[in-house]
């Protein structure tokens, strides 16, 4: 079961209004550094934030990340980077006197309360297919059983007026800066097309490189006994997150049978990576079988070049993927309904063709095509290589440094006329 939903995560914003309205208080009398960038993520530290970390500090800037859990602040003393507890007063202070905010999922990346007055960068986390933000319903659910219709559109009001702030949302290409300018309400001067600084790992040197280091990872990961340091196929199953609900239709007792037969008789490994909010894929168990979560590894991206093939529904991994040259696979037995609820961007087919499965044993015949017959291989490759030719605009490994040149012009215009 998921740990979050936006209607629980809206009817808390409606209760810190007051904490918001201090904390703003605050940052009109804190001064912002000139030289600070703070860094905060989701899902620890980890992602495009880390790239942008680490490019940043290699460039003179004094940087801080801002972590919500103490596994995280043992993560950035193994990195080298200096912390402090997001939820803090240090926090609170760090976040209020930075020049520059930089985050992947939303405000509660750093302190939330003191975020009002900085450049704030938001990195965001993959390459939208279902629709999110104001493109989404959900986004402004009412959590209140009555006069649902206004608390919805006070709560948009709010979260228009929050995402505003933002200064700079890097876009993967044309096509997704479109779907970024809709989902968060900017203009396209604060969506430059840059690329994605957490997917440069994925451009970054020669292929064969890339897949040593990723196999090496996931041994290491998983252990000597998984097999995976050798020629085993890893098959990684990622489930999109449905807002609190459980897996539309986990697998019954014949389908994982006929799994677990699929997985001995090819010599695979299934990985299943829940997203990090909550469940999706708890069915899935056995001796081929290993939970892959956040909790494992923060950040799947530099790892996907050790994997063969990924599973998944409505999952942005589908388009990492792509760039990395995995084959996908999709399963999306709740297609009609999730289109209802929640909607995408272009078409379902746009991405996933005309052949996604409904069922465990479609895609299970399609896994096994896709394992045993290069033919078939072959030919998902090609359509996954088309794929990112439609959404990546860059793959030359230098996003991060287009992010960071563009954070730099608008700090100097900003210091300019302060």
């Amino acid at each position: 079961m998921a740990s979050f939903s936006f209607g629980a995560g809206n009817a808390g914003k409606i209760l810190r209004i007051p904490l918001y309205a201090l904390g703003r208080a605050a940052t009109l009398v804190i001064p912002r550094t000139s030289d600070v960038w703070v860094f905060g993520s989701a899902v620890g530290v980890a992602d495009g934030g880390l790239a942008l970390q680490r490019f940043a500090a290699d460039r003179g800037e004094r940087t801080l990340w801002l972590t919500g859990s103490a596994g995280e602040g043992a993560e950035a003393r193994r990195l080298g980077i200096h912390s402090v507890a997001k939820q803090s007063l240090r926090g609170f202070w760090a976040t209020a006197r930075a020049r520059v905010i930089v985050i992947t999922h939303g405000f509660g990346d750093v302190n939330r309360y003191a975020a009002t007055g900085g450049v704030i960068v938001q990195l965001w986390h993959g390459i939208p297919l279902k629709r999110i933000g104001l493109d989404a319903a959900v986004t402004t659910a009412s959590p209140l059983p009555i006069a649902r219709g206004a608390a919805a559109r006070v709560l948009g009001a709010l979260y228009r007026r929050t995402q505003h702030r933002i200064r700079v949302l890097p876009a993967a290409s044309e096509l997704v800066r479109g779907r970024l300018e809709s989902a968060f309400g900017l203009d396209t001067r604060r969506v430059p097309v840059t690329g994605e600084p957490r997917t440069d790992t994925l451009s970054q040197g020669a292929a064969a490189e890339r897949r040593l280091a990723a196999r090496a990872r996931l041994g290491a990961l998983l252990g000597d006994a998984s097999g995976v340091g050798g020629d085993a196929p890893v098959v990684l199953y990622a489930p999109t997150w449905r807002d609190g609900a459980p897996d539309p239709a986990p697998p019954n007792g014949v389908e994982l049978a006929g799994l677990q037969t699929l997985l001995a008789q090819t010599g695979a490994l299934l990985l299943v990576r829940s997203h990090h909010l909550g469940g999706g894929g708890g069915a899935l168990e056995g001796p081929r079988v290993h939970g892959f979560g956040s909790e494992v590894v923060a950040d799947i991206t530099p790892l996907l070049p050790g994997i063969d093939a990924l599973v998944t529904d409505y999952s942005s991994l589908a388009f990492d993927a792509a760039l990395a040259g995995v084959p996908t696979l999709f399963h999306a037995p709740d297609l009609a309904a999730y289109e209802r609820s929640r909607g995408f961007y272009g078409t379902y087919a746009d991405v996933a063709g005309d052949d996604a499965a409904s069922d465990w044993a479609t895609i299970l015949a399609q896994l096994r095509a896709l394992l045993t017959d290069p033919s078939v291989r072959a030919e998902r490759v090609r359509r996954g290589d088309a794929l990112s030719a439609r959404v990546h605009a860059f793959r030359d490994g230098r996003n991060t440094e287009r992010v960071y040149r563009a954070i730099r012009q608008l700090v100097t215009f900003t210091e300019r006329v302060s």
